[in-house]
């Protein structure tokens, strides 16, 4: 079998260094990334790369995802909704969550079609491990997106044995609230590693959309998703995590995390952020999304967790990684 690569976008490898690893006081490494700050009107208040190219928000969807199953008339309480929007550590509560969405739609976890695995969280895998456990699909971490697909199909009539297909009608009113959020439009549709499809946006795009979510009006289906997380960020993440940190200690703040290195985030006054790492190494992306929250003026608890990324040598912390360029 032949594989197939394309060409490195020059948005990737054209991208500008914003952070180093630091071991005592050498560089070590660099990573090239991207990121745009936006404003309520959608104007680019800060703009580092080629911003303007698509990319895909892989995780960072979700919540523009959930908006739109919300819209097709999904009704689930305030933590669901929340669940929905996740990418779950897999914790008892998680995992117990999810099974309460699929019964309230009458399904299963035999219905999940998402790809089978351990939870993310340490102690919850190390757990399932011990007790002789399998990868399932209910814990692995978008399984409270597809119960929440499943949902929206059931209650539309939907078949629900094809919702994952790009021409479904659940998935086709997910690319037009994409659309319709970021100002964009598609750029490109693939498998996102969960098996369900990924739809590629602008990085500018992606900042409008989670500007719009976390300023929406009362009584939208995006208000109602930015309150679910807000109200719930231990649902949208979970225990020890940056993402859930952020939200719950920034007030009115929406913010999700993707895979490939990818951070989202709304204010409530209407101004968005937007992040990839070139790389999509996860470890320099919450240090520059502080540096960039602090240029915009954000003042969090949050901000010190996030930044808080030790080079270690010999189990003691000898270094940092840092952003810069910012």
């Amino acid at each position: 079998m032949t594989t197939r690569h394309t060409t490195t976008p020059p948005a990737l490898d054209q991208a500008p260094v914003l952070a180093h690893y630091v071991r005592s006081g050498f560089v070590e490494s660099a990573h090239r990334a991207s990121v745009v700050a936006t404003s309520s009107d959608g104007a680019h208040l800060l703009a580092l790369g080629a911003v303007d190219d698509p990319v895909f928000p892989r995780s960072s969807n979700k919540p523009l995802q959930t908006v739109a199953m919300v819209r097709s008339g999904l009704r689930m309480p305030a933590e669901h909704l929340a669940l929905a929007s996740a990418s779950h550590s897999g914790e008892d509560f998680h995992v117990s969550g999810v099974r309460a969405m699929l019964a309230s739609a009458g399904l299963s976890e035999a219905d999940l079609q998402n790809t089978p695995d351990y939870p993310v969280d340490e102690q919850s895998r190390e757990a399932v491990i011990r007790a002789g456990g399998r990868k399932l699909p209910i814990t692995q971490n978008c399984s409270g997106k597809h119960a929440a697909m499943l949902a929206t199909c059931v209650v539309n009539g939907w078949d629900t044995a094809t919702y994952r297909e790009p021409q479904h009608p659940l998935q086709q009113a997910i690319a037009q609230t994409l659309s319709e959020l970021t100002g964009d439009p598609i750029g490109a549709v693939a498998v996102d590693g969960c098996g369900a499809p990924v739809m590629a946006v602008t990085l500018a795009g992606l900042a409008r959309s989670f500007g719009r979510l976390a300023s929406a009006q009362p009584g939208t289906a995006e208000a109602e998703v930015a309150d679910a997380i807000r109200a719930h960020p231990d649902y949208l993440g979970g225990t020890g995590r940056d993402v859930t940190a952020l939200i719950a200690q920034t007030p009115g703040l929406v913010a999700k995390d993707g895979a490939e290195s990818v951070y989202a985030v709304g204010l409530a006054d209407g101004r968005g952020v937007a992040l990839k790492v070139a790389d999509g190494y996860p470890r320099a992306k919450p240090v520059i999304l502080a540096a960039v929250l602090r240029r915009l003026g954000v003042e969090s608890g949050a901000l010190a967790q996030l930044e808080s990324s030790p080079v270690l040598g010999h189990g003691e912390p000898v270094g940092a990684i840092v952003a810069v360029n910012i």
